[in-house]
């Protein structure tokens, strides 16, 4: 694996991650989609899965008691990995719906092509354009927000189902909005 894939930058120092404001355009939007895609690109920005994995959500993947979501790590071909994100209690409620409507089975049941144009069609409206304007760069973005967070990085590994710490650790190394915004609070 080259060293542009353990980076949140590409070879040419392009981001690879949605900023803050891009995410939230990005979130403003997907909710105006109707509810089924609002709610697939919300379950995508607020956990930082890949298509395939919210693909294969089914309701019983979804547990309203602790507020989280468990997402089967495709990832891990030589074995089945679990990971569990808590989702916010908006998201929470319209799978409560989803759930309802969809007892047995995935929740979203269009193809994987299906779910990449809704994603791009979300950027457009959005006006998020670049290398990061994917699912991909909502990953990225998902563990760029955490590290800002200040979540502990093993958590984050945890549930990005990370192997390796070196690998979450990517969304340490953040520059431009973010780095102005870490830099601020020496300013105080």
């Amino acid at each position: 694996m080259s060293r542009e894939n353990y980076s949140a930058y590409d070879h040419e120092g392009r981001r690879k991650y949605l900023t803050h404001s891009e995410g939230r355009r990005f979130l403003k939007c997907a909710r105006k989609m109707p509810r089924l895609e609002a709610l697939f690109c919300m379950a995508i920005y607020y956990t930082g899965m890949r298509i395939s994995e919210a693909l294969s959500l089914t309701a019983q993947d979804v547990d309203f008691s602790t507020g989280a979501v468990r997402i089967c790590t495709l990832k891990k071909r030589e074995r089945r990995e679990y990971r569990r994100i808590p989702v916010p209690n908006s998201l929470l409620s319209g799978l409560r719906h989803l759930a309802d409507e969809k007892a047995e089975g995935p929740l979203w049941t269009f193809s994987r092509t299906t779910g990449w144009r809704i994603i791009k069609q979300v950027m457009e409206a959005a006006e998020v354009t670049g290398i990061h304007a994917t699912t991909k760069g909502l990953r990225h973005a998902f563990g760029v927000r955490g590290a800002l967070a200040k979540i502990p990085l093993n958590l984050l590994q945890l549930w990005f189902g990370h192997s390796q710490s070196a690998t979450t650790a990517i969304y340490l190394d953040v520059r431009d909005d973010e780095e102005r915004t870490l830099i601020q609070r020496t300013w105080k």
